[in-house]
């Protein structure tokens, strides 16, 4: 009998792309099982690698440019443009990680109080430039907590402050805002549709809000989350205020995508959609999971932020719904990893074999997931000759 298996994985991230985590774990399958019937479907979740996986499935290219990094300094990055020969608009895929990510930010300058998306502006003028007329922006691994600031500023914005000053660059700065000057926005963004793929789950402002949630990840100490969080409030009053928008900046979902970027763009009009709903739908995911015996999705990270709209969470609701068993792959599991088994992952596992420093497992990272792979199905296998041997 021939098994098919599906391995629908993320990346990890700072480490392998999810197209090179599928075919390690793909590796690891064929040494146990070799003549299984695999399908890999690499996904993406508006973060890294998201413009490269659109123009794939699209048939569109990757456009290649420089933009103002995250902090400050120019970095070579993309975007894709789709459509360029078809009948309707075309539309460019700008993932705001390729130009303000995380990755992007040296360990020793990590201050999301200081990081801006103004990269994330010039991205979306150099595809306007090129004749897009609707911009998807993925969000997702970035390294900014400037609740989009710096991308209204790319985009021809003036955010002053009471002496009319023009505001520096990150979102502590925002704590001195008196004003938003919209005159001077690129004039082609009012007919252009703009589009956000992010995470609902995360919201700008509150107890739950993105500099509570993210900025410790992103480098900020306790004193200095306090000091974006009030930076954002600031930052959502006076949007709401000079540009009122048609949802509510503090808490409307997805406000909180990428530092904040989802609340900047839903500003000017920009409409924020849950991004598996954008992201997955050329991919004809829900027909290639229900025809699987087992579904394999990783990430770098199990814990209690999987069940809040993370990939493997995705597939597991969704293979679940068929009735496939799902087993979940991790480049670490912590504290509410147990979660995900109330969204239909059956069992998962770590992928490091002995503790090791971060740099190693980055090393070996491809090498590593393989061997646990192996090792997950081994089990698997054993289990399943014993259930014969009852039976």
């Amino acid at each position: 009998m021939s098994y098919r298996i599906v391995i629908a994985p993320s990346g990890f991230k700072e480490s392998l792309s999810a197209a090179q985590v599928a075919e390690s774990i793909a590796e690891g399958v064929r040494r146990v099982i070799p003549d299984a019937d695999i399908d890999l479907i690499p996904l993406v979740d508006g973060g890294e690698g998201t413009a490269e996986a659109l123009a794939l499935a699209g048939g569109g290219r990757l456009v290649p440019c420089t933009a103002t990094g995250p902090v400050g300094l120019p970095v070579r990055t993309h975007f894709a443009l789709l459509g360029e020969d078809g009948p309707g608009p075309v539309t460019a895929v700008v993932e705001m990680a390729a130009v303000a990510g995380l990755s992007l930010v040296p360990a020793d300058q990590r201050d999301p109080g200081a990081t801006t998306t103004y990269g994330v502006g010039e991205l979306i003028r150099a595809a306007l430039d090129l004749g897009a007329r609707r911009v998807l922006v993925g969000c997702g691994d970035s390294g900014t907590s400037d609740g989009g600031a710096g991308a209204l500023q790319a985009l021809g914005a003036r955010l002053t402050d009471h002496e009319g000053r023009e505001l520096p660059p990150g979102g502590a700065a925002l704590t001195e805002l008196a004003r938003v000057d919209t005159s001077g926005l690129d004039r082609r963004l009012a007919a252009t549709e703009l589009l956000v793929a992010c995470n609902p789950f995360n919201v700008l402002c509150g107890a739950h809000g993105v500099a509570r949630v993210f900025g410790p990840q992103k480098g900020a100490s306790p004193a200095e989350v306090e000091v974006l969080s009030a930076a954002l409030e600031r930052w959502a009053a006076v949007l709401t205020r000079d540009l009122p928008p048609a949802i509510d900046l503090r808490t409307a979902p997805g406000t909180g995508a990428s530092g904040g970027l989802g609340a900047g763009l839903a500003a000017l009009g920009a409409r924020l959609l849950p991004r598996f709903e954008v992201l997955l739908d050329r991919l004809d995911l829900d027909a290639r999971l229900a025809s699987a015996d087992l579904v394999i999705t990783a990430e770098g990270a199990l814990d209690h932020q999987t069940v809040r709209g993370k990939i493997p969470a995705e597939v597991a609701s969704r293979a679940h719904a068929a009735g496939v068993p799902v087993f979940v792959l991790a480049g670490t599991i912590g504290p509410g990893a147990h979660l995900v088994r109330a969204i239909g992952v059956d069992a998962y596992s770590a992928i490091l074999p002995a503790p090791m420093s971060l740099p190693e497992a980055i090393e070996g990272s491809s090498e590593i997931l393989a061997d646990a792979t192996e090792r997950a199905l081994r089990i698997l296998e054993l289990g399943t000759r014993l259930a014969v041997r009852a039976a």
